[in-house]
């Protein structure tokens, strides 16, 4: 989704800018009249008691009666008004006007018009941005942060500040490393991103009083789909078509979409702005009704992302009038804009004989049913589940401290020369500190940010451990010209030496890609000539969304860690610290493929092809297909310790049931087709011991790779599960995997079809290697005797 700040003509942004405005005055002059701020509801009973009367208003009727009572009463025109984000108001029902539009990636945020901070909230708690979220690889971490979000989305909602319905996951695969959005993902593995969406969205839909069909706020999972081009060279995502396989589509870019709906029971999915295949995605039916509401029942409504409506009419020219992108729209699933063109043409188009008033009673239905659940038109929500909360359960010290954790599991150590992390606090007399990221703030948080809590710098987060002496070397990030002088003489008389650089939101962020992935400007010389006179040990810590060639610095000597921190959060500085000076053992792995500058050089953002082309030399991309050298590899990441894994459990030979007269047990089959009796059951398990060797306590993400049969261009390697342990030194603990073989083990085929792949399959867990056979059987699954190691 998008800030209007960043992407519309000026008009908008003076548009959204008078929206916050209006919100902010609005609440001033009742503080001013001594007036409770009140949050924005329909059926508000109490003031109007003959709204009593009204079926849609009656909680004990069920979400359907009540919807359909309320679509009955309403004329065209009005209902037309809640096509949109804005949507309008209809006193003589005692429905007031509603901004759908709020955002909460990592932390209520303020991008959208529907919050607004003031002084009873003056901020939220800023986690860190989703990348390093995801490089924690803690499921239980995705689902928490998601529950502290909608505690406090809802605790700023009964006070009139935020809204109810959030246009926040991000959750479209990170498939090329210089996309500007890519640090608003969990990185660039299909199972990561689905465990990351379905948990995250849970945390924040799922109602503490266990009711099912409620909602506790309203999550959406974005930005359907295919959609990783903002604006590279000229190619803007307004116009892009992306062309993409239907192998690649339903093999890499649908299943965290696919889990958002089935496994997250999400309450929204957006379209985004590009077209696939030649299609607008939201204009398309087969992706829309066909697959989000028929294949996966959608339990929710279908948004645009902000204009894409009027995009694809204006600038992609799929339609010739805004009242056939209208009902283009409509007809092809979609329930609300993020825009106006459903809002303005709608009627006509109705009138004209393009759309039948019956496609607009079922989108705004869609919208209506997501807000019963969410108790819009319960009354008052102060006297509801959650009505209890309020400004003091904003920004609670438990929440910042979760922000920190959250940081300190994500941060990723690639590089620890021999005795050089963790720095002794006691043996470190002083700190250098260097870097155009080394005191930031604002740059900590990245982007669809909120205002946080409190900020804890690099410098801050250091200088509260060890004295500390800082420059800042360059101006910026961009680094024009590094100013080298200062920042090797301290080095020269320090213990130690930090650097802190990177990136920051003017090199990557939305409708701004990256051209190459090197350290902006003279980064890179500031980071070697400091490193060559540098008494101590040299800690290169890189704060950035996307990966960066960091070659050198991986190669030379001098430069004993590096440290990658993403886009920490507001408490960064302080998790950082923690890690550097071992008060954390750090667990973080990279959820995304470290790639040299050769590859953006050779490749073009714009070739959607997931699967290596030898024939042309295109190398592929991400760690399941990409053939070429990395940097760093999905998955790196380095402890204070060492863990060792060991084989416990598992089979040698899988047989898959098949009926008699199955054509497979006459010909000689590559794989089978997964679905119906044969998958039912079919399941087998993994069990590993894993020990901590060393001297640190710490967490280790044990991570179950499986290496197919080279069938269907499936992946050479791909995630079957992962798990977080704690483990003090020298204990051990068993993990356990329950392997799927049709979900688990399947590969989609070249028609976007999920196989069972016949024969050897090699797991893979840290260095161990184990072969399992995949065969036909007889009937009923049948597994070898467990192999106990």
């Amino acid at each position: 989704m998008t800030p209007a700040q960043n992407r519309a003509p000026k008009v908008s942004s003076v548009l959204l800018c008078l929206c916050c405005i209006h919100a902010f005055f609005s609440y001033a002059v009742r503080l001013v009249a001594g007036q409770t701020p009140k949050p924005v509801f329909a059926c508000d009973v109490d003031s109007d008691p003959s709204l009593a009367g009204f079926g849609f208003c009656n909680t004990s009727l069920g979400v359907e009666a009540r919807v359909v009572d309320l679509v009955q009463r309403l004329t065209l025109q009005e209902k037309v008004g809640f096509l949109v984000n804005n949507a309008s108001n209809v006193d003589r029902l005692g429905i007031p006007k509603y901004s759908w539009w709020s955002e909460a990636l990592h932390g209520v945020s303020d991008v959208g018009p529907g919050t607004t901070f003031a002084s009873l909230v003056p901020g939220a708690t800023s986690f860190p941005q989703v990348i390093l979220t995801a490089a924690s690889f803690n499921a239980t971490l995705f689902e928490t942060i998601g529950k502290v979000i909608s505690t406090e989305a809802r605790a700023m909602h009964n006070v009139g500040l935020a809204g109810l319905t959030f246009w926040s996951p991000n959750v479209n695969i990170f498939r090329d490393p210089r996309w500007g959005r890519g640090q608003e993902t969990p990185g660039e593995d299909p199972l990561l991103s689905s465990k990351y969406a379905s948990g995250h969205v849970r945390g924040l839909q799922q109602s503490d009083d266990g009711n099912a069909d409620r909602l506790k706020v309203a999550a959406c999972c974005k930005h359907y789909t295919a959609y990783d081009v903002d604006h590279w060279k000229g190619v803007d995502r307004l116009t892009f078509n992306a062309v993409v396989t239907q192998q690649d589509l339903d093999d890499t870019f649908q299943p965290p979409f696919k889990s958002c709906v089935l496994d997250g029971n999400v309450a929204s999915v957006m379209c985004s702005y590009n077209q696939v295949n030649g299609k607008p995605t939201c204009a398309d039916p087969d992706l829309l009704a066909g697959i989000i509401r028929g294949k996966w029942k959608l339990n929710g409504y279908i948004v645009s992302d902000c204009d894409s409506v009027k995009e694809f009419y204006e600038k992609q020219h799929y339609t010739k009038t805004p009242e056939e992108a209208a009902a283009k729209a409509i007809l092809a699933g979609l329930d609300l804009n993020c825009g106006d063109v459903l809002g303005q043409h709608s009627e006509a188009a109705v009138k004209g004989g393009l759309l039948n008033e019956s496609a607009v009673d079922r989108a705004i239905s869609n919208n209506f049913a997501t807000l019963m659940r969410l108790g819009f038109f319960d009354g008052d929500p102060r006297k509801q589940l959650y009505g209890k909360l309020g400004p003091d359960d904003v920004c609670t010290p438990s929440n910042q401290e979760l922000a920190r954790e959250a940081a300190r599991q994500g941060i990723v150590l690639l590089k620890n020369t021999a005795g050089s992390l963790p720095l002794s606090s006691t043996a470190i007399m002083s700190l250098a500190v260097i870097g155009p990221n080394a005191n930031v703030t604002k740059t900590m948080i990245g982007n669809y940010q909120g205002t946080p809590c409190k900020y804890v710098t690099p410098l801050q987060g250091l200088a509260a451990v060890v004295s500390t002496t800082y420059v800042a070397g360059c101006v910026d990030v961009g680094c024009g010209t590094a100013q080298t002088d200062d920042a090797k003489k301290v080095a020269a008389s320090a213990d130690a030496t930090v650097l802190v650089m990177g990136a920051d939101q003017s090199i990557e962020r939305e409708n701004f890609d990256r051209i190459d992935l090197n350290l902006p400007g003279q980064q890179s010389l500031l980071v070697s000539e400091v490193a060559n006179v540098s008494k101590g040990p040299v800690i290169l810590v890189i704060m950035s969304g996307g990966g960066m060639d960091v070659s050198f610095a991986k190669d030379n000597d001098k430069i004993t860690s590096i440290l990658w921190v993403g886009y920490p959060g507001e408490a960064g500085g302080a998790a950082m610290a923690d890690v550097i000076f071992g008060d954390h053992n750090p667990s973080g792995r990279l959820p995304m493929t470290w790639y040299p500058q050769s590859y953006a050089d050779a490749v073009p953002m714009t070739n959607m092809n997931m699967r290596p082309d030898p024939a042309t030399g295109y190398p592929g991309r991400t760690y399941r297909f990409y053939t070429g050298p990395t940097v760093y590899k999905f998955g790196d990441g380095l402890s204070y310790s060492n863990f060792s894994h060991s084989l416990v459990q598992a089979p040698q030979v899988v047989s898959v049931p098949l009926e008699e007269g199955h054509v497979c047990r006459s010909l000689a089959c590559e794989s089978l087709e997964a679905t119906g009796e044969m998958c039912s059951n079919l399941a087998l398990d993994v069990h590993l011991n894993v020990k901590n060797v060393g001297r640190f306590s710490g967490s280790h993400t044990v991570f179950l790779f499986s290496s197919p049969p080279s069938v269907h261009r499936a992946p050479q390697k791909h995630l079957l599960g992962f798990e977080k342990v704690f483990l003090a030194s020298q204990s051990e603990a068993q993990v356990q995997f329950k392997v799927d073989i049709c979900k688990d083990l399947g590969v989609v085929d070249e028609l976007g079809c999920q196989k069972v792949a016949l024969g050897t399959h090699v797991l893979h867990i840290g260095d161990l290697k184990h072969a399992l056979s995949v065969q036909i059987g007889s009937s009923g699954l049948s597994l070898s005797p467990p192999r106990h190691f």
